[in-house]
């Protein structure tokens, strides 16, 4: 019985220990499947899209400089301070409550300036669209404001919710930049609070027997942040965005969203107005 009890002692320590060991594998893999490696330079911005809004962010190093995009809550912008730092991490909490976090390297020619992050933590790269020649961001500045300051607006185009109106007035190009004026209108009473302001190249038509595929365009420069329009009156905003053309059977959509509210809007812009952009001198 006393060898008996001393087997049965040693398998039972023996378990205990092979399920530590497991336990600890399961959660070291956990933390290596939740990290991701981001790769940053001095002279591009990286860009990473998250599926909810950004809570908040955390760096490793000041070396290390992270924004969120002007206009949107679920893309953070990441850039290096300077040359040759030392790796560090990233930490981002999301509104869904879930931690993501980055090693990010420091790369004079990164292998990819975006990163998209879906619901199941997975990275996606192919319904991004991001110009991959350097920007000068002054002139884009410059260009952005002259758009800003223009009044030969075009004939209306939009749409109206409630007592919001959404107006492509305007549409430029220049230098492979494509420069949208739109303005928001509020004929109600009631302040509209912008939520999210994002482009998109959208199929269609979208049955259930095809898969339909949804490219986001990403503001290279945005004049201002859109923010809130307040009851009776209206503000003009001006995105620029890497040039393009709208294949066959697609559509460039522009939307809108309320936040707390369900004044949303999404304009339908066609390729024919694209191809009629001014030129700017």
């Amino acid at each position: 019985m006393k060898k008996l009890s001393a087997v049965t002692k040693g398998l039972f320590l023996f378990l205990v220990s092979f399920g530590s060991v497991a336990q600890e594998n399961i959660q070291r893999k956990l933390l290596e499947q939740s990290s991701y490696k981001l790769e940053i330079s001095n002279t591009k911005t990286s860009n990473i899209i998250f599926p909810y809004a950004i809570v908040s962010v955390d760096r490793g190093s000041a070396e290390i400089l992270a924004q969120k995009a002007t206009g949107v809550e679920n893309i953070l912008q990441v850039k290096a301070a300077k040359t040759g730092f030392t790796p560090s991490n990233l930490s981002v909490v999301t509104a869904d409550g879930k931690l993501t976090t980055f090693v990010v390297s420091y790369v004079e020619n990164p292998s990819s300036i975006n990163l998209s992050i879906d619901g199941n933590a997975k990275s996606r790269e192919d319904n991004i669209f991001l110009p991959k020649e350097n920007i000068n961001e002054a002139e884009v500045r410059k260009y952005a404001e002259y758009v800003f300051q223009n009044k030969e607006y075009t004939a209306s185009y939009g749409k109206n919710n409630n007592g919001i109106g959404l107006n492509l007035k305007g549409l430029f190009i220049k230098d492979g930049i494509l420069y949208f004026q739109f303005k928001v209108s509020n004929w109600s009473n009631i302040s509209y609070d912008i939520d999210q302001f994002r482009f998109f190249i959208r199929d269609q038509r979208r049955t259930n027997r095809t898969a339909s595929q949804e490219i986001e365009v990403l503001p290279i420069y945005v004049n201002k942040e859109p923010n809130r329009v307040v009851g009776r009156s209206y503000d003009i905003y001006v995105f620029a965005l890497p040039k393009f053309t709208i294949p066959d059977q697609k559509y460039f959509a522009v939307q809108m969203m309320e936040k707390d509210g369900g004044r949303h809007l999404d304009l339908k812009i066609g390729n024919s107005k694209i191809l009629r952009a001014r030129p700017l001198r």
